[in-house]
């Protein structure tokens, strides 16, 4: 593995805070943008935040290797490197660690017990179940 100075670890979901994490969904959400469509953005979403906050956040996140910049324009447009689907699968891994020792049933039932499920995401779900008892062939070269 290189550990030059200049060498980025891959991105690492535990590593964004609450704010970094807000701005980031706004790239998710709305796609590229400069320091100023992204603190827009959050005014429209009632968080007022400065627009030197917005870049330091922005900072933050290229630095960490979250979203990457491009100056090709008058301004910085920065997107984002990582999907909302990476960060949410991670994210989800340690919350199944630190709260359910590792074991994701709990957490399935205890949100299909506490959440209101529309009929869509109903039928999704049992989709899911369904194929879950459905039997998987076996591979070659597995006992």
């Amino acid at each position: 593995m290189d550990r030059s100075p200049g060498a980025r670890m891959p991105p690492h979901e535990s590593d964004l805070g609450t704010a970094e994490l807000e701005v980031l969904r706004t790239l998710w959400d709305h796609g590229p943008a400069t320091v100023r469509e992204v603190m827009n953005q959050l005014h429209e979403a009632g968080r007022k935040v400065a627009y030197t906050t917005v870049l330091t956040f922005l900072t933050r996140l290229e630095q960490k290797g979250f979203v990457r910049s491009d100056k090709s324009g008058l301004a910085y447009v920065y997107r984002p490197k990582v999907t909302r689907e990476k960060v949410s699968s991670s994210r989800l891994k340690s919350l199944i660690r630190e709260l359910y020792d590792g074991a994701a049933a709990p957490l399935i039932l205890q949100l299909v017990r506490e959440e209101r499920l529309s009929s869509d995401e109903v039928a999704e779900l049992q989709k899911l179940i369904d194929e879950l008892d459905t039997p998987r062939p076996r591979r070659k070269g597995r006992s």
